[in-house]
C-alpha cells in the first residue's frame, strides 16, 4: 500500500474509532453479532474465482462482474449495452441506495470487457436503439442470488461471507489492500460517506501479517516452546 493510501486509511480508521466511542455507531460492520466474517480473504477469493469458469457463459460473466466491481447483485442485473465504454473498458452504473440518482463508473480487467462484448454483442448493440437499452441479463435478482450460492458452496465457503454481498465486501477490503486511495473505492463501491468505505480498512492484510510476524520473531514467538528445548 503506498504511503498516501495508508495514511489516508490510518486517518478514517482514528475517525471511525473516535466516532464509535461516542456513540455514533455504525449498522455496517465486517463481522456479524456472533464473529462471523462477512467477506472473503484472499484465498477464498481465488476459489470462487476458480468455480466461477465452471458455470454456463451468462452466469460466469455475471459473477466475474461482480467480484471484479463490488456491485450490488441489482445493480449488476440493471446493466445494458449502454453503460459500457469498450475501449476504456469502463462500466458505468447507477447507484441503487441513493436518494438521488447517482450514477458511478468502474475500471473493468480489459479480458473481462472482450468477453462481455463478445459473448453479449455489446459493441453491435449500443448501435441500435432497443436493445442498446435492454438489459444484458434479463434474469431476476433471486436467480443471480442462487448462482452466487452456487459458487460459494463449491468454493467450500460458508457462513456470512457466502453470497453476493460477500463478493462486494470482499471487492472493498482487497482494493484498499492493493493500495486504491480510500476515496476510488468509496466512488466504484457507491458510498454516500467516506466512513462506511473506511470499515474496510478493519480486515488485516499483508502488512499487518508482516509486522505480526517480526513481532513473532523480536519475542521468540515463532515457534512453539517445546521446539525451542532441541
Amino acid at each position: 500500500m503506498n504511503q498516501l493510501a495508508k495514511s489516508a486509511c490510518n486517518n478514517m480508521r482514528r475517525t471511525v474509532a473516535a466516532q464509535g466511542h461516542s456513540g455514533g455507531g455504525y449498522s455496517f460492520s465486517l463481522y456479524g453479532p456472533e464473529g462471523g466474517r462477512k467477506y472473503l480473504n484472499r484465498e477464498e477469493r481465488r476459489r470462487c474465482l476458480s468455480a466461477m469458469a465452471t458455470l454456463e457463459t451468462d452466469d460466469r460473466l455475471l459473477a466475474m462482474t461482480l467480484a471484479c466491481t463490488g456491485m450490488r447483485i441489482s445493480e449488476a442485473l440493471s446493466i445494458v449495452p449502454l453503460c459500457f465504454q469498450i475501449e476504456a473498458c469502463i462500466v458505468a452504473v447507477l447507484s441503487l441506495k441513493r436518494r438521488s440518482v447517482v450514477w458511478r463508473e468502474i475500471p473493468i480487467p480489459p479480458w473481462l470487457m472482450a468477453e462481455l462484448d463478445s459473448h453479449f454483442g455489446i459493441a453491435e448493440a449500443q448501435r441500435d436503439p432497443v436493445r442498446s437499452r435492454q438489459r444484458i441479463w434479463p434474469q431476476h435478482r433471486v436467480t443471480g442470488w442462487r448462482t452466487i450460492k452456487q459458487v460459494m458452496m463449491f468454493s467450500q465457503i460458508a457462513g456470512r461471507a457466502a453470497c453476493p454481498r460477500g463478493l462486494r465486501h470482499s471487492f472493498g477490503v482487497g482494493t484498499l489492500q492493493a493500495g486504491v486511495p480510500l476515496n476510488r473505492v468509496q466512488s466504484w463501491l457507491g458510498h454516500s460517506r467516506i466512513s462506511t468505505t473506511a470499515i474496510y480498512t478493519a480486515a488485516c492484510g499483508p502488512e499487518d501479517i508482516e509486522f505480526m510476524a517480526q513481532f513473532w520473531r523480536d519475542s521468540d514467538l515463532d515457534r512453539r516452546p517445546d521446539e525451542k528445548t532441541g
